[in-house]
This record gives C-alpha cells, sequence and structure tokens, in this order.
C-alpha cells in the first residue's frame, strides 16, 4: 500500500554564510560536502534538498545541520510534504522543469 503524498516529507536547508576568508570559504565547503554526504542534492547555490520519507526521519537531518552548522551565517531548514514538493516549479533558461519524483528505494537482501 502507498503512503500518502501528504504524510511523505522533504526537507530544504537554505544558508547563507561568509565567504570573505579563506577560514570562511572552508567552513562553507566543508558544511556543503557534509549535506551532500548526507544524501542532499543542490537546488541552487546555498539551497540543497533531501527527501526523507516520514516526518520523523527528518529529525536526524535537523541534529545533524545544528551539530554541523559553522559559527557564523544563517541557516533556515524548511519541510515541504511530497504533495506540496510535487508541485514547485522550476525556471530553468526560460523553460519550466518539475522538481524530481520521489526516489525509488534500493533493497539489499
Amino acid at each position: 500500500m502507498a503512503i500518502s503524498g501528504y504524510k511523505l516529507m522533504w526537507m530544504m536547508v537554505m544558508f547563507d554564510l561568509p565567504t570573505a576568508t579563506a577560514e570562511e570559504r572552508k567552513r562553507y565547503s566543508d558544511f556543503r560536502n557534509i549535506l551532500l554526504n548526507n544524501g542532499f542534492k543542490m537546488s541552487q547555490y546555498s539551497v540543497y534538498f533531501r527527501f526523507c520519507g516520514e516526518r520523523e526521519c527528518c529529525n536526524k537531518y535537523v541534529r545533524m545541520v545544528k551539530e554541523n552548522a559553522p559559527p557564523e551565517g544563517d541557516i533556515s531548514i524548511l519541510f515541504f510534504t511530497d504533495k506540496q514538493f510535487g508541485q514547485i516549479i522550476n525556471i530553468i533558461k526560460r523553460r519550466f522543469e518539475r522538481m524530481p519524483g520521489v526516489p525509488e528505494q534500493l533493497v539489499l537482501f
């Protein structure tokens, strides 16, 4: 039985971190790599998203972002149901594109 698109969740992390010094650029890069290593995909510069499944699964990623947040800058975390996320429209080079669907799950036995 399929789970409702109103119960499946996506998480979006947006951040504005300072990059004036070499140390700040390293923190920015490290934070970005942590997101990528945890399954986030880049939507735009400093905007990353991840499919989490059920809402409770988002909590571990919120903790991960909090624990790895650089000491300076701003980070926002937004949550969208799968239904809402599917309605996002991107205009890329004057062409309308929908956000990707729910990723297929790989099952290992």
